[in-house]
């Protein structure tokens, strides 16, 4: 009966109003001890468990280094290089990202950045302080403009850029599809054709980023001429 032990915890745990995530936790580990398992045992149990039932994306896994990472000046750090850097801009420096999320996706490096790994820590406040060297202090509608346009550059970069991998799943989609109209093509054919659909999305979208650096810098030119 003391395996038992574990539902007295969860109940006791949610009377208390505790942590659920720790109640959850504390519970299973004194079910794992009443059993008579090792302390290794349960560990082993918890992380089959997390990879046979993985519904939660890895994303979620990364969210509280990034919050530590912050909480330490991640992003007055990111600030700080923006500042030493001569001549960066909002828009080149979104162009830069914009090309490195297109190779990284296209190698099948989809997870490596994204909105919470890099847009949200790092990308957006880079952009925020370029903006602030070009157009002078922003208000909160063009921050959150600057953010979107970090958030839009991240979405162009590896929606045209995964399609030139192999193995990825819009590649077999695409290829299933076509195959129920009797079209048949190779994963390799639909790669190499995403190939000039990935560079036409890098030009618009480059062409925009030059188009929002014209803005920034005539907000800021107009600025520095009503202060003079």
């Amino acid at each position: 009966m003391w395996v038992l032990l574990g539902i007295a915890l969860i109940v006791a745990g949610f009377v208390l109003r505790f942590n659920p995530l720790l109640v959850i936790l504390a519970s299973a580990i004194a079910t794992g001890l009443a059993a008579g398992l090792d302390p290794i045992t349960i560990l082993a149990a918890f992380g089959k468990a997390f990879n046979d039932s993985r519904y939660v994306s890895v994303v979620w896994v990364v969210l509280p280094v990034i919050g530590l990472l912050e909480a330490h000046g991640l992003q007055e750090r990111a600030r700080g290089l923006i500042d030493r850097m001569r001549g960066a801009t909002t828009g080149r420096f979104l162009l830069f990202y914009l090309v490195a999320r297109q190779i990284s996706a296209a190698m099948g490096l989809i997870s490596v950045a994204g909105h919470a790994q890099t847009v949200r820590p790092l990308v957006a406040p880079i952009a925020e302080a370029a903006a602030e060297k070009q157009a002078g202090a922003l208000d909160e509608e063009q921050r959150d403009e600057i953010k979107a346009w970090a958030a839009a550059t991240d979405n162009v970069g590896v929606f045209f850029g995964e399609d030139i991998f192999l193995a990825i799943g819009s590649i077999l989609l695409i290829k299933g599809l076509l195959e129920q109209y009797g079209i048949l093509l190779e994963p390799l054919q639909l790669s190499v054709w995403a190939i000039p659909t990935a560079i036409t999305a890098l030009l618009i979208h480059g062409f925009r980023l030059w188009r929002l650096d014209r803005r920034l810098n005539a907000q800021g030119a107009k600025e520095a001429e009503h202060t003079a």
